[in-house]
């Protein structure tokens, strides 16, 4: 498996040694050029997921989907973001301006920063502290700020009830979120992201394989919590087309609007590829003890077993949307406080008890 870190230490050296420059100068530039490649992948996958959610969608539906704009329909969502990109930007009456402008930016950090910490081969992680798991889950909590403020500071009455709803789904989802990636944290005795994914390099060691049933069920919770903490269907009540228009973004025009639809598919492939790296291994390679096999998939690059397993991920997230109808409010936080919480601690328990015992496989 190749190791991106050695690129960038040759990069490194080659604007300190090569180039002459100074210490400020060399980590600015890579700060940069790590920017812009982070926005890039950013709206590029963005774009993949959009165009992708709508073929699902249609295909569920015995439909074909967009098919007029391009072959196949590939330039609809380029023609949709021009359009967003040249509508006007406008400001409501009576509304928070400071407020309303502010929350459309900080859901994007949230997302961003979230995205940033995401492992896509073996020293390709942009950021990779000791704490990444705490971090992760502590820099996505921005984003329910983010939404609140967009219904508070619009002056509407549905976007206000959105933000309600929105923050107290989020908020109560995250409980779950974060017990299941604290069962993880138990099996592998690291939140460092690169630690975690190199404790599963190796035959049957992903952490639904080497966890055994706390951890299938502690994959199976953070899917569920990690759908609703992204607002997707069966629990998008905060963006119930028919009673709340559009939610906390309703009256957004722009790019103010086009942030928060951003900001939704990103945050559902943040939360595929956070179960990607916790529990199916990340760029980790399917191993499973015979030699010949092992060979030929660690020949895979891990950025395409990265790829591929977020994908599928999302895949089966997109599936649940278009296949279950919309959750009440009340039905949503039921699940939370009575099962999913419930079960996430006992299986807390239960993980501690396996890891104490020695009988994860090893």
């Amino acid at each position: 498996m190749f190791d991106f870190s050695i690129v960038t230490q040759w990069f490194d050296g080659l604007l300190r040694n090569t180039l002459g420059l100074g210490d400020f100068l060399s980590i600015l530039i890579e700060c940069i050029l790590v920017g812009v490649l982070i926005l890039v992948g950013y709206a590029l996958i963005a774009i993949v997921l959009i165009f992708m959610e709508r073929k699902v969608c249609a295909y569920f539906q015995c439909l074909l989907g967009p098919m007029r704009v391009g072959p196949w329909g590939v330039l609809q969502v380029f023609a949709d973001v021009l359009k967003m990109l040249i509508k006007e930007i406008f400001f409501v009456d009576k509304a928070d301006k400071l407020l309303y402008a502010l929350a459309p930016l900080l859901v994007l950090i949230a997302s961003v920063g979230t995205f940033a910490f995401l492992p896509w081969n073996k020293g390709a992680g942009v950021l990779d502290f000791n704490v990444g798991l705490f971090l992760i889950t502590a820099i996505s909590s921005i984003g329910v700020v983010g939404i609140f403020l967009a219904g508070w500071g619009s002056n509407n009455k549905y976007s206000v009830v959105s933000a309600m709803r929105a923050a107290v789904q989020m908020i109560s989802y995250e409980m779950s979120l974060c017990l299941c990636l604290i069962t993880a944290v138990i099996l592998t005795g690291t939140m460092q992201v690169s630690g975690i994914v190199e404790s599963q390099v190796g035959p049957f060691k992903w952490l639904i394989c080497q966890g055994h049933i706390p951890a299938l069920i502690a994959f199976l919770v953070f899917l569920v919590a990690g759908n609703a903490e992204a607002n997707r269907g069966p629990f998008d009540m905060a963006e119930a087309e028919s009673e709340l228009t559009a939610g906390h973004h309703t009256e957004y025009s722009g790019m103010g609007f086009g942030y928060f639809y951003l900001a939704e598919y990103l945050n559902l492939f943040t939360i595929s590829g956070i179960a990607t790296l916790v529990f199916l291994g990340g760029w980790a390679p399917v191993n499973i003890g015979i030699d010949a096999f092992d060979t030929v998939m660690n020949y895979i690059p891990g950025i395409v077993w990265f790829m591929g397993k977020t994908f599928f991920v999302v895949w089966l997230l997109m599936w649940v949307r278009w296949t279950f109808p919309r959750l009440r409010i009340d039905q949503i936080l039921k699940l939370e406080w009575k099962y999913l919480m419930p079960l996430s601690l006992i299986n807390l328990v239960l993980m501690t008890v396996v890891v104490a015992l020695g009988l994860y496989i090893k």
